[in-house]
């Protein structure tokens, strides 16, 4: 049961459910308490000691439908059931058997255990046998479609298929319709063996066929991203947002309370012997955090806006303050809409407010300066995400110096290469005179980065 169980946690950590060792010795407990026998109650314990939200408890449980669904064991053959529908019959001999079968489930002298359970066709013994064999495998270390023969291998060689192979070979020649029959139980068999080769492969290797989706996702250009593809980067930038917040709130959670002050400590409790009734706390004064985010969002970066904003927005609880505004020919203030609606519902309103026009970074920048420029304070990092290609038109540069001036740092995330910096009409050389970073930033994982960077300034 204990390695059952230890397997099943590790196919529910394949399917997104997070199980802490002490979660698993929580589980097993309940398990040890409500038996195996009773498949529903069975479900219900684990799923109750083990999911921790709604998206969870569905995981885990279509997680335990397949881990607890067996394949079906080889069928009984038509020439068996001819056989055993004659083995009644007490006037007749055992022996009379035309294919040498003895009957009655009696074993047959000198064939191995393998041939012995196939001709008896016992269902509950050969899928007892598969289990114990792919648990000797072990089927748990299988991670890519193409090992699925090997494993399908490993578990045959376990139930014992060269001896099977042997006692065929003497069958053929003693008793070709025996040998035929043992031929037809062997063809079921490698059946129900990849069935069970594949639902391990459904089981186990869901994860790691995940983080290498996920990994070709982190490096792929945002802005080519098929339509396909979207909804799958959206889930990996809140996987990204939320591993960022589990970095970094704890910190600053730590920080707010403060260190203990051991001296203070000591003098405050001296009435009492030192017992530290009364503690204090060192605490280092910090600035708060904000975040002021302009991201382009006309046609050319729009795909990649979409996801930057997604990002930022996830990250309230490492940064207090964040506001976010887009533009392509003018400026808007978009936080209210990223804070209230989905992603597909924000994203498709701001577009239709100033998505998929020709970029205007200098009417933008003149739009930010006269309504929001009292925003920033000493404390504000500025954000810029855009290709700054205005379009030929007046960049505005003395208005993203007094930006600068304004404000902690400005930070400049580019979704272009570095080659295409300052050619045509890319006013990037000017602008990155004033910024405190510039980066390229054309693919989820160097969004990551850029962020984490950004967020670890305030720890």
């Amino acid at each position: 049961m204990r390695e059952n169980l230890h397997r099943f946690f590790r196919a529910a950590r394949g399917a997104g459910v997070h199980v802490s060792p002490a979660e698993s010795i929580d589980a097993m407990r309940a398990v040890a308490q409500v038996g195996l026998t009773d498949r529903a109650i069975l479900r219900d314990a684990l799923l109750l000691t083990l999911a921790k939200s709604q998206d969870e408890k569905l995981a885990l449980g279509d997680c335990f439908d397949l881990f607890f669904s067996q394949p079906e064991p080889p069928p009984e053959q038509p020439e068996a059931s001819n056989n055993d529908d004659a083995s009644p019959n007490a006037d007749q001999p055992p022996s009379s058997d035309p294919a040498g079968d003895p009957g009655g489930g009696q074993p047959i002298e000198g064939l191995g255990p393998l041939a012995q359970m196939l001709l008896s066709q016992d269902r509950n013994a050969i899928q007892a046998a598969i289990a114990s064999a792919s648990g000797a495998a072990p089927l748990s270390d299988i991670r890519y479609s193409t090992q699925r023969g090997i494993f399908s291998s490993r578990i045959l060689d376990a139930m014992g298929l060269q001896r099977l192979r042997d006692d065929l070979d003497d069958l053929t020649a003693s008793n070709p319709a025996l040998a035929e029959r043992l031929r037809t139980g062997l063809d079921a068999l490698r059946d129900a063996v990849r069935d069970t080769v594949s639902q391990g492969l459904a089981l186990y290797a869901r994860e790691e066929a995940e983080n290498l989706r996920n990994e070709i996702l982190r490096n792929a250009p945002l802005a080519r991203i098929e339509r396909r593809q979207i909804a799958e980067m959206r889930a990996l930038i809140r996987q990204i947002a939320r591993r960022l917040r589990e970095r970094y709130s704890k910190p600053r959670k730590r920080q707010r309370r403060g260190h203990l002050d051991v001296r203070r400590t000591l003098r405050r409790n001296a009435a009492w012997g030192g017992v530290p009734f009364l503690t204090a706390w060192k605490r280092k004064h910090r600035d708060r955090p904000k975040i002021v985010a302009l991201c382009d969002v006309s046609g050319s970066v729009a795909q990649v806006s979409d996801f930057f904003l997604l990002l930022v927005h996830s990250l309230h609880e490492v940064v207090d303050d964040v506001r976010s505004f887009a533009f392509s020919s003018h400026l808007i203030e978009v936080s209210p809409i990223l804070e209230k609606k989905s992603p597909e519902e924000a994203m498709a309103e701001i577009m239709s407010k100033v998505g998929f026009g020709s970029s205007d970074y200098g009417s933008s920048l003149v739009d930010f300066e006269k309504d929001f420029m009292s925003t920033l304070t000493p404390q504000t990092t500025v954000i810029v995400l855009g290709d700054a290609r205005s379009n030929n038109l007046d960049p505005r540069a003395d208005i993203l110096r007094r930006i600068s001036e304004r404000s902690k740092r400005l930070v400049w995330l580019n979704p272009e290469g570095r080659l295409a910096w300052g050619f045509g009409d890319s006013e990037m050389p000017r602008y990155a005179t004033f910024c405190s970073v510039v980066r390229q930033c054309a693919t989820a994982q160097q969004l990551e980065r850029a962020v984490s960077d950004i967020v670890a300034t305030y720890q």
